[in-house]
């Protein structure tokens, strides 16, 4: 089933471990707002906005699982509802995990069980991937002039 809505769940070996806590606030503060400009300031997946503030930047992520290496492919500018499916544990974590899945089905043109069974294949794909550690490449940031903070 074909979808223009994704989960991207980052495995637990790998929280707190993004763009965001590896660029100084001042570069993260750049990058969002060249992604939100680019977006002309509406979701790049569904054209919606958010009440409270119109998109997020979300990091787009490959993960190689034969070498544990995620790698950063890109930001994408989200409507806040779009950004919590992406985040789909969070969403659960939050309470808003029947939001996330009505927005996600919604989206796709998907029933809301193609939806639920859609999210407990990834949540597999999490489990797995969060078994091991992973290497963390943001070499995509040097194309804008950014270079991570010494650690």
């Amino acid at each position: 089933m074909p979808s223009l809505l994704t989960i991207e769940l980052v495995p637990s070996t790998c929280w707190f471990k993004n763009v965001r806590s590896e660029v100084s606030a001042a570069d993260w503060d750049m990058i969002k707002k060249m992604t939100s400009q680019a977006a002309g300031y509406r979701c790049e997946i569904c054209g919606g906005r958010g009440s409270k503030w119109p998109v997020e930047a979300h990091e787009i992520w490959d993960y190689n699982d034969s070498t544990h290496v995620q790698t950063l492919m890109g930001l994408i500018a989200l409507c806040p509802d779009c950004h919590s499916v992406k985040h789909m544990g969070l969403a659960v974590a939050r309470g808003r995990e029947k939001q996330a899945l009505e927005h996600l089905a919604h989206v796709n043109g998907w029933t809301v069980d193609d939806a639920q069974l859609y999210v407990e294949v990834q949540f597999e794909v999490w489990s797995q991937r969060s078994t091991h550690s992973w290497t963390l490449d943001i070499g995509w940031l040097a194309q804008h002039g950014i270079t991570p903070k010494k650690q």
